[in-house]
């Protein structure tokens, strides 16, 4: 699903709201979520899960196309751990249960 389709699924499960509401109210997450992470806070939606912040060290890599090593700088990268209710639902819907 893009972002395009959540908006169109929430706005027809709330037909009081407009589209570009909708539209407004899901950039208006996405973009406090986005800036939590960006000052290095955690974000944690229980039920669906927690976005944080990983560091990934410095180093050597390789080219896959001609084996030469290559340096990978340092940095950081956003980290999702699903929550337990999701998880478990998950876990029951492709089990068949």
């Amino acid at each position: 699903m893009i972002k395009s389709e959540l908006v169109h699924r929430l706005a027809e499960r709330n037909p009081h709201l407009y589209q570009r509401d909708v539209e407004n109210i899901v950039n208006a997450i996405l973009d406090e979520i986005t800036t939590a992470l960006t000052n290095g806070d955690r974000v944690e939606l229980r039920g669906f899960g927690a976005f944080s912040v990983k560091n990934r060290a410095a180093r050597n890599g390789r080219n896959p196309r001609t084996g030469d090593q290559v340096a990978v700088a340092e940095k950081y990268v956003p980290f999702f751990k699903t929550g337990k209710e999701m998880r478990e639902r998950l876990n029951a819907e492709y089990s068949g249960s």
